[in-house]
Formats: structure tokens, sequence, C-alpha cells
């Protein structure tokens, strides 16, 4: 996977397309990263005794990779990541300005 936790992303499917952020968590054996604000939720909690009051918790799940793609900071549009490798050193650099992210 070739994104990492605290990138900036834009999701380009779904529900919330449009809409930018930073990574929280990264799930890179189910291929998804959490976005905190994006692809959120509202799950109905019942009262478990008669002190704890019912409420509606706001969720956040996690969205597929192929859903998101990262912004680079330079250009601040979205791109695809490539790698160089510069005297020993794999690093991640922007496919459109081939600066490092």
């Amino acid at each position: 996977m070739k994104l990492i936790k605290g990138d900036n992303v834009k999701v380009v499917k779904g529900k919330d397309k449009g809409k930018d952020g930073k990574i929280d968590k990264v799930f890179p054996k189910e291929n998804k990263v959490l976005i905190e604000g994006i692809n959120t939720f509202k799950r109905h909690l019942k009262a478990r005794s008669q002190n704890e009051p019912s409420q509606i918790v706001t969720l956040t799940k996690p969205l597929a990779v192929a859903n998101v793609a990262l912004v680079c900071p330079k250009c601040h549009k979205t791109t695809r990541v490539a790698y160089k490798e510069v005297k020993g050193v794999k690093s991640r650099i922007c496919a459109k300005c081939e600066e490092k992210i």
C-alpha cells in the first residue's frame, strides 16, 4: 500500500466524493484507510440499564484505498505515488511534479 498515516487525500468515489481529509489509520490487510469526518454513519444504541440513556452515536468507517487519491503537497493536485531510489534510500515521489512527498 502506497498511502501512509498523515497523508492528505481526496475522495474520488462514493457518497463523500470531492471531500478532503488526512489519514488517521491504515489497514493494509484489508486495503482500507480511516479518514476523520469522511464516511460517517449514525448508530442507535439501546440503553443497557435504567440509569443509562439510549443514544445516537456517529461512527467513522474505513474507506477502500481505491476510492481515495493522494493530494501532492507541492502542486496541490490528486496524483499517484511513484518511488525513486537515491543513494540506496527509497522515497515516495509525486508522479506528476516528481517532487518528494
